[in-house]
């Protein structure tokens, strides 16, 4: 490694400055676009040491761990420029598959925080059992597996308050770790949902003192790699007009202001469409777009997590006023819905993972919906599924992205196409 000096050109798509050298792009965390910088360097990689110029749109982070911990890559960058650039992110996956379509303002979707986290647990090779010196507890650091122990974290939402020492208790009560352990907490409207993963087969003991654990933080439920421990009352949250027991681990968008930011743009597209009675929901969860969308009109769901299609159906047996859902499991990677059996829909729905929904773009783009509605995490997979619509017909009229995820480089979009 050497210590050199670098001008930072510009941000890369994870929120790492690029400097251009001779050699080549070198990436350096935690800087901005026009700063003069310290680094110690490593062929395209290198370790900020000293700001020695900073930008103008520097700024305070909010946290006291913000550049070990892995959690936030921007908390340093002013909010305008910040929200260029992500929607920026959008426009030029857009723009690299030759994709051009109007692009929104940024949606702002942070609300009160992040309501799910996952902690992770580690030894640290202390000496006292059981002790906080034997433990990290924390987020990953910063391109890095180890730990960055932490007791607060100012984007968590209110309603996670409690999460972090409850974390805590229990890695202390499995310690000591043979491996990693993770820890993902859910805010619910009954209760703090926690899941440990990690953890191994346990003695009747041990399941003893996690369930006591639970009681003391008043935990709603905590389950061992998705097997009971201790329910206190079911996790419970409102889609619409819908209850949802959530099933453990299970997903949920990040923030509760992201969900329904999200919802009512696939909302919206629906209802400007005229005489829409029949939708299809593709990647349907636990019901986030089903739940609401069945207050208009007809829906059939497609999940492949029994678990999520099994709360689905519930929460539409306990709701009233829905018109009729109907929730199916089915891997849509390998058994997309075909163009035949969507005859007669008026509108599609698509919400994968992070991967896209490539097989199921393709029948899509084989079939006659009229609407298609594409959410995503991920603009450059979004990309790719939109030319398979576009290339069988499909006109994209409008992208949206949406900032659920504050001070990270992730964006979620929806983009609306029609026939």
């Amino acid at each position: 490694m050497s210590v050199t000096r670098l001008d930072i050109a510009r941000l890369g798509h994870r929120g790492d400055g690029i400097a251009d050298t001779p050699e080549g792009p070198v990436f350096v965390p935690l800087t901005l676009p026009g700063e003069v910088v310290e680094v110690e360097r490593a062929h395209d990689r290198a370790r900020l040491l000293a700001v020695i110029h900073p930008s103008g749109e520097r700024v305070e982070p909010i946290c006291p761990h913000f550049g070990p911990c892995g959690g936030c890559a921007l908390q340093h960058w002013a909010p305008a420029p910040y929200e260029a650039w992500k929607r920026g992110l959008v426009a030029e996956a857009l723009g690299r598959a030759g994709l051009a379509t109007e692009i929104a303002p940024l949606m702002p979707a942070h609300g009160e925080g992040r309501r799910r986290a996952v902690f992770h647990a580690r030894g640290t090779g202390g000496s006292a059992p059981k002790g906080r010196d034997t433990l990290a507890v924390g987020f990953a650091g910063r391109r890095s597996h180890a730990v960055v122990a932490i007791d607060a974290c100012p984007i968590l939402a209110p309603g996670l308050d409690g999460a972090l020492k409850a974390a805590w208790a229990v890695a202390q009560e499995l310690a000591p770790l043979a491996k990693p352990l993770d820890i993902q907490v859910t805010a619910t409207e009954t209760g703090l949902d926690m899941d440990v993963r990690g953890s191994g087969p346990l003695k009747p003991s041990r399941v003893v003192a996690l369930a006591q654990i639970a009681g003391e933080h008043r935990l709603a439920r905590l389950t061992r790699h998705g097997e009971l421990v201790l329910q206190r009352e079911p996790p419970m949250l409102t889609m619409g007009r819908a209850r949802v027991a959530l099933p453990p681990g299970s997903f949920l968008q990040a923030t509760a202001a992201g969900e329904a930011a999200l919802a009512r743009l696939v909302m919206e597209a629906v209802e400007g469409t005229r005489g829409a009675a029949r939708v299809v929901d593709l990647f349907s969860g636990v019901g986030t777009f089903a739940l609401r969308l069945a207050e208009r009109v007809r829906v059939a769901a497609y999940e492949s997590s029994v678990p999520a299609i099994e709360a689905l159906n519930k929460a539409v047996r306990g709701a009233t006023g829905l018109k009729p859902v109907t929730g199916e499991v089915r891997d849509l990677f390998r058994r997309p819905l075909l163009a035949q059996e969507m005859k007669g829909v008026d509108v599609a729905v698509f919400d994968p993972p992070r991967q896209g929904a490539e097989a199921q773009a393709r029948q899509l783009a084989a079939s006659a919906v009229p609407l298609v509605i594409g959410v995503s995490c991920d603009p450059v997979t979004f990309a790719r599924d939109a030319q398979i619509l576009i290339g069988a017909g499909y006109r994209l009229e409008r992208v949206t992205p949406v900032d659920q995820f504050l001070y990270s480089s992730h964006v979620e979009l929806v983009g609306v196409f029609r026939r």
